[in-house]
């Protein structure tokens, strides 16, 4: 009983911190409707901030929770900066590209922070008066974690008071529901903003500063963090602070247990909970269908068929690049090669996304599918590569098929959630499955047959596929599917009045799309030889999402320049520079804020205004 009671104490007390950063989270996506995947960054920077102030402070508890809560601010500020100098120029835009806009976030602080503090872990000092432990019914329990248990509840009750009974929080809460009236009564929406920004980001600086006495300083806290405070918002309710309370404490107590329970199921609890709570309760436990369904309109120009100077320009491109072999070095095949794989994993993507509208922050799971797929067909069933190629995209598209039935019975934010769920439930039994996936050290010796072994012979193979692939999406987003598909994005309720089935049409694309990606797989696995748990992971699900939204949404060649120019950049910056997340996230950001139609839609805008 004791040990039971123990691990619930454990659970609360981490649920403490967790719901200062979802608090934070779900504050700014309620008033601003930006999905701040930087708020991760900022909860790291707080802790750094906090490790590095405290120890210039007297080891008391007034210099050390002083300390704690200099860096909030510090961190308060930082996220006013970020809004006025980034997010404020955005907030007309589609929330998909201010979700790009704040990944560039991420890249730029993480590189700030590892020039400034390095990439060695830190270690702060315990806090001072609360370093023992007191047995409460039999368990010992470290006064620090009874501390937090106490002080979420706390910061719980202050903001219910700051949002129901202050001026400030009454123009919040009008702006919540309707900004546009919030500022015709004089509600000046900037400068609200900005504090609503400010608050969120003091909340998650001061969720990392008060967890250095816990764990060490790292700079994959971010990353962690992010994920499940995403969890803890989804599960309580997109802008609600009440849900957000007791979504943190619900997974906080689950991930005690889980780790002492299940450890081997531990990192996919929290996924498995969301997923059931979302089928259940599709807007979360306190969440409000408005609220989900308040999204900004992608204006997008009818697609047209390419003319015979497009037509005849991308046949020479296929041909030029066809000829690499007969000029190019090794070094040069293996980029064009993930060129090529990449440009099939992004226009998979901008299948769904750009045609169907439905977001997805987990599209690395059909891409991981289809190479673990690939890489147990080869090792336990001795697969050939012939065979592998057409039955490890089936099982990605499978995978896509058990996805979306429960994906588009969603909407909006939570949707694209569900695909984060499904894919990291993937990751963690890619992760923890060592006796089939060999977790973390990943499935070795993938390697084509002899006759297609060589550099140029894999880079012709892959060219051949992914050309074939691309043409095979251009060709259905030309089709009458493709026709349906944006006929259901954009006026749904008149599409359905005409006959077309939603629920299939869609359904057909998330499945086309997961093959697809999934054959991308199959690919990259035989081009790096081994599989690994990160083709699963949500670092490569937002590699899709980039390309996507760099090449340019609202064109058909906008995932294969957006994959060129993406992986090229990221390969030559780390080549010539140490400050490579630097350099690519300030260029996502000012692509977003100067360029929002992408690198593709930019140039057939200007080629647009030159035949006018």
């Amino acid at each position: 009983m004791d040990l039971i009671l123990a691990q619930l104490l454990t659970g609360l007390a981490y649920a403490s911190t967790l719901f200062l950063v979802s608090a934070g989270l779900t504050i700014i996506f309620g008033v601003t409707r930006v999905v701040n995947f930087a708020h991760g960054s900022l909860y790291m920077l707080g802790a750094y901030l906090a490790a590095t102030i405290t120890a210039e402070l007297p080891r008391t508890p007034l210099g050390f929770f002083g300390g704690l809560l200099l860096a909030a601010l510090a961190v308060a500020a930082v996220g006013m900066l970020i809004e006025v100098l980034i997010l404020r120029r955005i907030y007309a835009a589609p929330e998909i590209f201010q979700l790009l806009a704040t990944f560039g976030v991420v890249l730029i602080v993480q590189d700030l922070v590892l020039a400034v503090w390095g990439p060695e872990d830190l270690f702060a000092p315990r806090a001072p008066g609360l370093t023992g432990a007191s047995e409460v019914f039999g368990a010992f329990v470290p006064h620090y974690s009874l501390f937090l248990m106490g002080f979420g509840p706390v910061v719980f009750a202050l903001l219910w008071w700051l949002f129901r009974r202050t001026r400030w929080g009454i123009d919040v809460r009008a702006a919540t529901q309707d900004g546009e009236m919030a500022s015709a009564l004089g509600v000046d929406r900037k400068r609200l903003f900005t504090s609503v920004f400010a608050l969120g980001a003091f909340l998650a600086g001061l969720g990392g500063a008060l967890q250095i006495p816990r764990e060490s300083v790292n700079l994959q806290m971010d990353l962690a963090v992010i994920v499940e405070a995403f969890v803890v918002v989804v599960v309580g309710g997109l802008g609600s602070i009440g849900g957000a309370f007791l979504a943190a404490g619900l997974i906080g107590v689950l991930h005690a247990f889980g780790i002492w329970w299940l450890p081997e199921s531990s990192l996919v609890l929290a996924f498995v909970a969301m997923a059931l709570v979302l089928i259940v309760r599709p807007y979360g436990l306190l969440g409000r269908a408005e609220v989900a369904n308040r999204v900004t309109a992608l204006a997008h120009e009818p697609y047209v068929r390419a003319g015979r100077t497009l037509r005849a320009a991308a046949i020479a491109t296929v041909a030029a690049a066809a000829s690499l072999p007969l000029w190019g070095g090794e070094y040069l095949l293996v980029v064009a090669t993930e060129m090529a794989i990449l440009a099939v994993f992004a226009a998979s993507l901008h299948l769904i996304m750009g045609h169907g509208g439905i977001t997805s922050f987990g599209h690395a799971a059909y891409f991981g599918l289809g190479a673990y797929a690939a890489a147990l067909l080869a090792k336990y069933a001795d697969a050939a590569f012939a065979a592998n190629l057409l039955a490890a995209p089936l099982a990605a598209a499978a995978g896509a098929l058990i996805a979306g039935w429960f994906v588009l019975r969603a909407q909006g934010v939570y949707a694209a959630m569900l695909t984060l769920a499904f894919a990291q439930i993937l990751w963690s039994g890619a992760t923890q499955w060592i006796a089939v996936t060999g977790g973390d050290n990943g499935i070795l010796g993938v390697w084509p047959p002899a006759v297609v072994s060589s550099k140029a012979a894999h880079f012709l193979l892959t060219l051949a596929l992914a050309t074939a692939s691309l043409w095979l999406l251009r060709r259905a987003a030309l089709a009458p599917f493709g026709y349906a598909l944006r006929a259901l994005r954009d006026a749904r309720p008149r599409a359905e009045a005409s006959g077309i089935d939603a629920l299939r049409v869609q359904w057909a694309a998330f499945v086309a799309g997961g093959l697809f990606a999934g054959l991308a797989g199959v690919l990259n696995a035989y081009q790096k030889g081994s599989v690994f748990p990160n083709s699963l992971s949500i670092a490569q699900s937002l590699d899709a999402l980039v390309m996507v939204l760099l090449g340019g949404l609202q064109t058909l060649s906008g995932p294969i320049v957006g994959a060129i120019a993406y992986h090229g950049l990221a390969v030559e910056l780390t080549r010539v520079s140490d400050h490579w997340r630097l350099v690519l996230g300030a260029a996502i950001v000012l692509l977003v804020v100067a360029f929002p139609q992408g690198i593709a839609g930019f140039v057939r805008q200007r080629l647009e205004g030159k035949l006018r």
